[in-house]
């Protein structure tokens, strides 16, 4: 009792002398500061802040030429020199960001032709892109006809039919072994990955991988201020641009300057005197605001656990700031779930229920059992999902965090997870199955998802749990990585993690996180991971059909075992299908 009242009597202290400040600081910056300081989500890609805007992002929080349009559908526009691309995936750290053209999507036959240019001055090519050219309008020289080749294709538009090839890295149109001429009428030059590149280029080169190469796009590298706005965001503010000069602009908490807070530059602090008034006060409120509760807090009970885990993890998202997804109260959590109505599943972490947001998004709602420890898995799960933004990993709605209150609120996967749709039907596992083409398109999804965490975030992701159980799948069987409960977070040259307080998933684990004898653990773990849980896909069909019994100490690897070497009702041809053959 006596603890509660000094810890309500602290927090009444420093909410008074706060909120002192409070309203002196948002009046000076218009409430630039607090819009632009936290991020939007256009389309299916979140985090995004300066130079972007658009959506609800006001413009004065972004960069000229960065606007985003799209917001509400399938993924957000970027309009370059009056053309239209597709944004595939923005990175803040490198300053790149990946586009593909509009008018070449899943199309090669597009009714305006014209070649891929930018805006210099804020756009450039990303290095180690070659080009692919497209030729239209094709006829020989001599007037014989073409061999069939598979860089040709036809097109029709408008009634129209006209010969077409693709070459790569040339301007001029040729065929491989054909010594006589080609002449184009129109030709158009996109630049490409290198892998897709040297797909094409190979004799096995087809229209749908030029279709997949187009669709996978290219990186741009944007110039935005980007040093000044680096400046300003160390020096406490974010970035943006002047309504009425149109230069860079730092918001800070007391005021706007020209490149960063408290900068000295003239003409550019909006309030200028009642900004360095408040300035002067801070220091002061936070020294007394800081002296009030450690003088409190000495008075209470070292050993009040709960309180010391809730401290830690709410120090852990302050930190995380604008990168941390919206934050829920215990309340609205259960308005969304209806009170918790509709029960998905439960396991040792918790119950994941369906819900709804107000603005009619279905959700699925993972809430934690009452936490005894310090917190650590539900820090990694939000701070780790926090870091990405890829079309493979589960999408972090928001959280609600009070006292010993936890819950994560993720999109809803309609078809489950992967162990519940990858057996056959009648399987104990089972609620239905799978095809081969749709489970190599999941295992080809849940590798990129890994690729990215390993070497596409700004900071690398170890997952630790790579098993079919987190594997969801939307309504498409498009895999989505889910539960970072036990991920780390490295350096991308740090090769060897610590293995202190490391968990993971029996049958799935890699040798080396619980026994050191085999070696330093590193981002390879995840791939032994995925290994695992890819030779159970190809050969979970397999194992049902020979009657291996299933349950909770049984794992794949088990059966594998006793199938082939102890019982020899198993071969390793059996899983071959005659054209592998």
């Amino acid at each position: 009792m006596y603890t509660d009242f000094l810890y309500i009597l602290s927090l009444f202290i420093i909410t008074t002398l706060v909120l002192l400040y409070i309203p002196g600081s948002l009046c000076q910056n218009g409430g630039e500061y607090a819009s632009c300081g936290a991020s939007f989500q256009c389309a299916g890609i979140r985090e995004i802040s300066y130079p972007f805007f658009g959506g609800n992002r006001p413009e004065y929080c972004g960069y000229p030429g960065f606007q985003l349009s799209n917001c509400q559908g399938d993924v957000p526009i970027l309009t370059i020199s009056s053309r239209q691309y597709r944004v595939l995936e923005i990175n803040n750290f490198t300053k790149t960001v990946r586009v593909s053209r509009e008018d070449l999507w899943k199309i090669i036959c597009p009714r305006f032709l014209y070649n891929t240019t930018l805006e210099q001055n804020i756009f450039l090519f990303s290095p180690n892109y070659p080009n692919i050219t497209l030729h239209y309008g094709c006829s020989t020289s001599s007037g014989q006809p073409a061999p069939r080749s598979p860089h040709m294709f036809n097109c029709t538009v408008n009634g129209t039919n006209s010969e077409n090839l693709f070459t790569i890295g040339e301007d001029s149109p040729s065929i491989p072994g054909f010594e006589t001429g080609i002449r184009c009428e129109t030709n158009i030059s996109v630049p490409v990955n290198q892998t897709a590149a040297r797909l094409l280029a190979a004799s096995s080169a087809s229209i749908v991988l030029l279709q997949d190469a187009l669709a996978s796009g290219f990186s741009l590298q944007w110039s935005a201020n980007n040093i000044v706005c680096e400046n300003c965001i160390r020096s406490g503010g974010v970035c943006g641009t002047n309504r009425d000069s149109l230069s860079f602009a730092c918001y800070c908490t007391n005021g706007t300057f020209a490149s960063i807070c408290n900068s000295t530059s003239t003409g550019n602090n909006t309030q200028t005197g009642t900004g360095n008034g408040v300035s002067l006060g801070i220091p002061s409120i936070i020294t007394s605001s800081i002296i009030i509760f450690c003088y409190l807090k000495r008075q209470c009970s070292t050993g009040e656990s709960m309180q010391e885990s809730n401290r830690k993890v709410e120090t852990f998202l302050l930190n995380h700031g604008s990168l941390a997804p919206k934050r829920y109260n215990y309340s609205e959590i259960k308005q969304i779930t209806k009170s918790f109505s509709d029960k998905l599943g439960q396991g040792g972490y918790g119950s994941v229920y369906k819900g709804m947001l107000p603005n009619g998004r279905f959700v699925a709602v993972k809430v934690l059992n009452e936490v005894k420890g310090s917190g650590e898995d539900f820090m990694n799960e939000v701070g780790s999902i926090s870091r990405t933004s890829h079309v493979n990993i589960v999408n972090l709605l928001g959280f609600c965090y009070e006292r010993n209150r936890r819950a994560l609120v993720y999109e809803f996967m309609p078809n489950k997870s992967l162990d519940k749709l990858m057996y056959k039907s009648g399987s104990p596992n089972s609620e239905g199955h799978l095809e081969w083409k749709t489970l190599y398109q999941i295992a080809l999804g849940v590798a990129q998802g890994l690729e990215y965490l390993h070497g596409g975030c700004n900071t690398r992701i170890i997952h630790f749990d790579i098993k079919p159980q987190n594997i969801l799948l939307d309504e498409d069987f498009c895999p989505k990585i889910s539960d970072f409960g036990l991920a780390k977070l490295c350096g991308k040259k740090q090769s060897i993690l610590s293995t202190v307080g490391t968990r993971g998933t029996i049958g799935y684990i890699a040798p080396e996180v619980f026994c050191r004898n085999f070696g330093g653990m590193s981002y390879k773990s995840d791939i032994y991971s995925y290994g695992m849980m890819v030779l159970e896909m190809a050969g979970a069909k397999k194992i049902v059909e020979v009657g291996s019994t299933k349950s909770s100490e049984n794992y794949f690897t088990d059966q594998v075992y006793e199938l082939i070497v102890v019982r020899e009702t198993m071969k390793f041809d059996e899983f071959m299908s005659s054209e592998d053959k």
